[in-house]
């Protein structure tokens, strides 16, 4: 893994030599704005004098305003993308992974909401995939955006219920039975009687963790207290609210289960934390190069890594009594 100073080194020629295209586009979209609001005023005065009815002068107003709006951003919109691209694919390859806009497929998708790490939906859709490997550990993170469908008598709309970063974690550690991890007691009590059916017809128990702070924060269930012992080391639960901070995210969440190895050997952690729309560009009213733009998924990377380490550690008692 490089350094942050190594990879704002490696990024900063790049986002300097974009510096005069930025000023340009924003320039036209400052100027054209205003220009687009003087123009559709005019407009919207000259057909009042002609004489047309206030419906037509409210079209005509507002189609001139989106066009020309449009057409004002559109530099803007574009540098904003390639930005994006540009700082997620480098910094990706910094760790040695890969970035794609998209994901090829949401890998394990059905797990996190079978496993009630995701809330039930309408409509989905993903984006900036991160994948990659070290030491053995396979990663990904992807985000999702998941809608659920209202309806009123006067309209149908979605509403977001989720947003936020889906990871996978897979390491060369046995895993037995399910440890769940919740932030909250209302996401256990909302699924507790099905869980108690759905994962091989075995009970979840209530775990008390041994840190009074984490205590605190986290709830913990699980088939295997012994297991759940070896997994919740307080580094562990240190480094999870430390990615829920970096993420600026709200109630992370995770689970292990074994049923979700591929193999003998094998174990496999999901996690799941609502952050908003994460891994953007960044304000284009500001120097490209600012270091806040690299340090921010630099940082949220490196903590996702520290966790996998974790992970590897020598198997000693955790955080966590029965």
């Amino acid at each position: 893994m490089k350094s942050l100073d190594a990879v704002y080194e490696q990024l900063r020629p790049w986002l300097e030599a974009r510096e005069s295209q930025r000023k340009r586009a924003v320039h036209r979209s400052i100027v054209g704005g205003f220009g687009t609001l003087i123009t559709a005023a005019a407009i919207a005065g000259v057909l009042a004098l002609v004489g047309l009815p206030a419906p037509f002068l409210l079209l005509a107003a507002i189609g001139t305003l989106v066009g020309g709006m449009a057409w004002a951003t559109a530099p803007l919109r574009a540098l904003r993308k390639q930005v994006k691209l540009e700082l997620n694919t480098r910094i990706a390859s910094a760790f040695s992974m890969s970035y794609a806009p998209a994901p090829a497929s949401p890998t394990r998708f059905e797990a996190f909401r079978d496993h009630g790490l995701v809330p039930s939906y309408t409509r989905r859709a993903f984006e900036d995939h991160f994948e990659g490997r070290f030491d053995g550990v396979e990663f990904e993170l992807y985000e999702a955006h998941l809608e659920e469908k209202r309806e009123t008598e006067k309209r149908t709309y979605y509403e977001t219920v989720f947003r936020g970063a889906l990871i996978r974690i897979a390491f060369p550690r046995t895993i037995e039975g399910v440890t769940l991890v919740t932030r909250d007691q209302g996401i256990f009590n909302a699924l507790q009687g099905w869980m108690k059916t759905s994962f091989s017809g075995k009970n979840l128990e209530r775990v008390g963790l041994v840190d009074p702070a984490f205590e605190k924060q986290f709830e913990v269930y699980a088939t295997d207290q012994v297991m759940s012992r070896y997994l919740l080391t307080p580094t562990f639960m240190e480094r999870l609210l430390r990615l829920e901070t970096a993420l600026k995210g709200k109630r992370i969440r995770c689970v292990f289960d074994e049923a979700l190895a591929e193999a003998p050997g094998r174990g496999e952690l999901l996690i799941a934390a609502e952050t908003g729309n994460q891994f953007e560009a960044g304000s284009m009213f500001s120097t490209l190069a600012d270091r806040k733009r690299v340090e921010t998924l630099h940082t949220e990377i490196s903590l996702i890594e520290e966790i996998a380490r974790t992970l590897l550690e020598k198997e000693t008692l955790g955080g966590v009594s029965s």
